[in-house]
């Protein structure tokens, strides 16, 4: 049974990508499946306390794997978090590594990326509002900080920063793709943080991602290709890692400051007010609203 969003609030969200279907340690935990103007997310959030600390955990892809990247709704995903009171992001995801430094096993925390997505709505915005969010820096810093500190804490092989490449899939690269991607200077590769951060950023949410290394793609040359196969062997581990970083960060967010985050829609809408119906102000109401007010200029 579906509940409201605003039964429940949680400061801190937690995307999982494969592998990553729940977190462990979770007390009085709720399942809610939250509505939204775009429809359903990936699966029902499940929300508890780590430590204390309240959290929502989303399967992105939903649990037993059951959406590709290109069918997961990342409008409803991101919007559902909002409701939900979240204010930071956390996103794990599983990638291949562009660079030989960088070795399965290995976690990284980007701070830019490249998006070669095709067949995915990448904004909230449309429709009656317009509104462009910068998007320079797309990851939070003081939560990569935080993450990677984590990490380290964790004993994990730790790369802070670097550029993540989204990739349509569901196919990996082929050898062509992949030897151009590494002359771009990219450093992992993936499939699902984009338009997931844009969304973010719009919503007025801190991001950062949790980049687990499982394969080298298909650019090395003494490494089989990659599989399916050998990417959940490693995930395996990476996913036990994943969870001690949780474990370790997540007390350290509580009470975190504002961040320059929570205010990406300063300035960035660019529709007048005047000129923003009644039906549109509301639907976009849970993102907006600080900006705009509930009430003003509706017609």
């Amino acid at each position: 049974m579906a509940r409201k969003a605003n039964e429940s609030k949680a400061s801190i969200g937690v995307i999982g990508g494969s592998g990553l279907y729940d977190i462990e340690g979770l007390k009085g935990v709720r399942e809610l499946r939250v509505r939204t103007p775009y429809g359903a997310p990936s699966d029902a959030i499940r929300v508890g306390k780590l430590d204390g600390v309240s959290i929502a955990f989303l399967s992105r892809h939903g649990r037993g794997h059951r959406l590709n990247p290109g069918e997961i709704n990342y409008r409803a995903n991101i919007y559902a978090m909002k409701l939900l009171g979240v204010q930071r992001i956390i996103s794990v995801s599983a990638v291949g590594s562009m660079k030989e430094l960088i070795e399965p096993g290995d976690v990284v925390f980007p701070d830019q990326f490249i998006d070669l997505t095709k067949r995915r709505t990448s904004t909230f915005f449309e429709g009656g509002l317009v509104a462009h969010v910068a998007f320079g820096e797309p990851i939070c810093g003081s939560l990569a900080q935080a993450l990677a500190v984590a990490g380290e804490g964790a004993g994990a092989h730790v790369h802070r920063g670097g550029t993540y490449l989204c990739m349509e899939g569901p196919q990996f690269s082929t050898k062509a793709e992949s030897r151009l991607y590494r002359q771009w200077g990219v450093d992992v590769i993936g499939m699902t943080n984009m338009p997931e951060a844009k969304l973010a950023r719009e919503a007025e949410l801190c991001y950062a991602t949790m980049a687990l290394a499982t394969d080298y793609d298909c650019w090395h040359e003494t490494q089989e290709a990659v599989t399916v196969e050998a990417i959940l062997a490693t995930l395996h581990n990476n996913v036990a890692l994943a969870k001690a970083v949780l474990k370790r960060v997540v007390p350290t967010l509580a009470g975190a400051p504002a961040c320059p985050c929570h205010r990406a829609l300063d300035n960035a809408i660019v529709t007048a007010p005047a000129s923003i119906s009644a039906t549109v102000r509301k639907k976009f109401g849970v993102l907006t609203d600080r900006v705009l007010g509930s009430k003003k200029g509706a017609r």
